[in-house]
């Protein structure tokens, strides 16, 4: 499986319909720079980040980062992964939940599914502020007309 086929995975999961999910989360979050694959803003207004990796080198990688996805906004964190990684999972930490995503074909289509693994750990984080969820809302927006523009191969020129 490639990024985008875990990340429709995780999608799936935590339902678009019911959650707020924000893909590539690096800035205009909370005033900080902070990175994450996937935000999930839950009707409750706490947020999950999920982290996604596909190879056993990506996950050492993260392991090996400065940073500890020891963010306070975070109420949990998982680690989306294909199948194939559960073998590695010593390289994820002990807080974050695991989901093994898969791919499935049923009748000439692609179907992208997650299970739970392992649960995460919560953490003391709070609801986010309506100033965060905003923010969230407004980067996720973004993203839609980004891709719209580039589904119609149209050129974003400045009058």
């Amino acid at each position: 499986m490639n990024a985008k086929e875990v990340e429709l995975a995780v999608v799936n999961y935590f339902n678009a319909r019911q959650n707020l999910i924000v893909p590539n989360v690096s800035w205009g979050f909370s005033g900080l720079y902070y990175e994450a694959d996937l935000v999930i803003l839950r009707k409750s207004g706490y947020a999950v980040e999920v982290e996604i990796k596909i190879s056993r080198a990506d996950l050492i990688k993260d392991k090996n980062k400065k940073h500890t996805h020891d963010f306070n906004k975070f109420k949990e964190l998982y680690f989306a992964i294909p199948q194939k990684l559960l073998k590695d999972i010593e390289h994820i930490p002990e807080k974050a939940g695991i989901l093994v995503c898969e791919k499935i074909e049923y009748e000439n289509k692609f179907y992208y599914r997650a299970k739970l693994h392992r649960r995460a750990s919560t953490s003391k984080a709070e609801p986010l502020q309506f100033k965060d969820r905003y923010g969230l809302a407004r980067l996720g927006t973004m993203r839609i007309w980004k891709l719209k523009r580039k589904i119609l191969g149209m050129q974003v020129k400045k009058i």
